[in-house]
């Protein structure tokens, strides 16, 4: 009989032990992702110290809900993974995959994928709107589970980019192979905001890189 565990029962330790996955803390491909060169415009920089400044106000009492909607809502539609036809953001959908066995399934946050209506070919997860002070599960785990469905669903073989956020602290993960990274936290309450925004814009343009390789 086979085995089915929802997303949001997943831990870090847990993802490792059952699909053979081992943290690394020397990564290229996180390297990479950290250290790109993305240069934030002057209308972007604006439009940020904008948000900036109504989450330092407001981050201690806003509930996920109006985390959601209050931050990170703005903070995606700036970066817009919208633009193009060939591939979009989709909210609170069902991602299932069957591994080692084990059916994985459960509701993602965010995701950026391939499809119109249905979400095909996942590329990048946003997981885990948590308040700063309510942390009663892994959300490292969590979005971790939910890029190992993706990469057993995709076919394409390149890296799965995540990220997940409690508060203000951003950490961004790479899942390739059997390995991933995690990044230290970067504060959105801060002048971080603007390397979050250039790890973002990264992932949108390795997305439009990947597809372009796909459709060859």
């Amino acid at each position: 009989m086979k085995k089915t565990k929802s997303f949001k029962f997943w831990n870090s330790e847990e993802v490792e032990q059952t699909f053979g996955i081992t943290r690394i803390y020397d990564n290229p491909l996180l390297d990479e992702w950290l250290n790109n060169n993305y240069v934030i415009d002057p209308k972007m920089i604006s439009y940020l110290e904008g948000v900036k400044d109504e989450l330092v106000k407001k981050i201690e009492y806003w509930n996920e809900e109006e985390l959601k909607y209050h931050f990170l809502g703005k903070f995606v539609d700036m970066v817009n993974f919208d633009k193009f036809d060939n591939y979009r953001s989709f909210l609170g959908r069902t991602l299932s995959a069957e591994v080692n066995g084990i059916t994985i399934s459960g509701e993602v946050d965010f995701m950026v994928a391939t499809g119109k209506q249905t979400p095909q070919v996942p590329f990048f997860f946003l997981h885990e709107y948590k308040q700063e002070l309510k942390r009663d599960n892994d959300p490292l785990g969590q979005v971790l589970i939910a890029m190992v469905a993706a990469q057993t669903r995709n076919a394409h073989g390149k890296p799965i980019y995540g990220c997940y956020v409690t508060g203000r602290f951003w950490y961004f993960v790479v899942l390739h192979e059997k390995e991933y990274a995690v990044s230290d936290a970067f504060k959105a309450t801060d002048d971080e905001i603007y390397k979050i925004t250039s790890m973002l814009l990264f992932a949108k343009a390795d997305i439009e890189k990947t597809l372009k390789e796909m459709n060859k």
